[in-house]
């Protein structure tokens, strides 16, 4: 198991800054994911790892030992780095035992290794299949068995699931997840999916413009995010503008406790649509039911305030009726986060659906 350090990493292609001074910190034996939109730099981000890119500034340390920087870069092979593309990019002339086994020494592949780390994966005994007798999810299964193999420091896994369906998606990224920890690997994640990130990481990391803007336990992220940005971005989010006084605020949706290091003043606060609650009683407000998304295990409700604020609530189906055009009572259940009110992306309330 290896830590990985980034210390204030410049990228640049051209005019074209990919990494913008950054400082990361991916911790020994965990899965760290990277998040963050198109164009934010996750993908230079491991490539700079990986040893595919030289630095422009800073430096990369892998286990205390740095790797690239000043004036350094260990080549690739060097590094005990293991990739997993997007697609598994299989050997399809070799059978699963020998893609899995390709690039080990003989005295690895005459040990048990190979059937090993298939066994984490969960394709034991299928040794001798080849690469177009499995399914999508069965070869990004190898691809990871063959990225473990050499027990590489690092394995880093660049939106592997993105080619899959959704269901065999939620599966193989939990079963993967699984591997790594029982092959005490440390992994980096690149996604876009906000979801898989928050369900399967030990840290996130969230990216813009090439710095990171948060480094924290998926958690942390979703309840206490570091600006509105990252808020909209990870998970659905009600940002509404309201007056701070002694640690409650003053909002379309009524009065509601904050958490947050703000002054009594203008704020903007974050409103999970999970905290929107249906029901009335001392504090609630009325609104009008303008859609009804059914999404299977939930629901999300659009809403319109009596001032025309609309917010997002979510529901388990069936927990409320919810007729369209219809008026509902709803109340804010716990804090909201609030934010200084020039950290807003604008003075009008944001229902933010990802």
């Amino acid at each position: 198991m290896s830590d990985v350090v980034f210390s204030g990493v410049v990228k640049r292609y051209g005019r074209v800054t990919a990494l913008a001074g950054v400082d990361l910190a991916v911790p020994s034996g965990q899965l760290t994911a990277v998040l963050g939109p198109s164009g934010c730099g996750k993908t230079t981000l491991l490539r700079c790892l990986a040893g595919f890119e030289r630095l422009d500034a800073g430096e990369i340390h892998i286990d205390g030992t740095r790797v690239a920087g000043a004036g350094r870069h260990l080549p690739t092979h060097r590094r005990r780095i293991a990739v997993v593309p997007q697609e598994g990019a299989l050997f399809p002339h070799l059978s699963v035992a020998d893609n899995v086994g390709y690039g080990l020494d003989r005295a690895a592949r005459r040990s048990d290794r190979v059937e090993e780390v298939l066994a984490l994966v969960g394709l034991a005994g299928y040794g001798d299949r080849m690469p177009h007798q499995l399914s999508g999810g069965q070869q990004q299964r190898v691809a990871v068995a063959r990225a473990l193999a050499p027990r590489p420091s690092v394995v880093l896994l660049d939106e592997p699931f993105s080619a899959l369906d959704a269901g065999l998606r939620a599966g193989l990224r939990h079963d993967v997840r699984e591997a790594l920890s029982a092959d005490g690997a440390t992994g980096v994640l690149v996604t876009h999916d906000q979801g898989e990130a928050l369900s399967v990481a030990d840290q996130v990391v969230v990216l813009r413009d090439g710095r990171v803007v948060q480094a924290a336990t998926p958690t942390t992220v979703y309840r206490e995010p570091a600006d509105p940005w990252v808020a909209g971005f990870v998970g659905d989010a009600v940002l509404l503008p309201a007056f701070a006084e002694h640690g409650s605020a003053r909002t379309a949706l009524g009065v509601v406790p904050v958490t947050g290091a703000v002054a009594d003043g203008p704020v903007t606060v974050l409103v999970r649509p999970e905290q929107v609650r249906f029901a009335a009683g001392p504090g609630a407000v009325t609104a009008t039911v303008l859609r009804h998304d059914f999404h299977g295990h939930d629901a999300l409700v659009g809403l319109r305030l009596a001032d025309g604020t609309r917010i997002t609530a979510r529901i388990l189906d069936g927990d409320a009726a919810v007729p369209l055009g219809g008026e509902v009572t709803v109340h804010v259940d716990g804090a909201a986060r609030a934010f200084p009110a020039e950290d807003a992306p604008g003075r009008t309330a944001l229902a933010l659906a990802n």
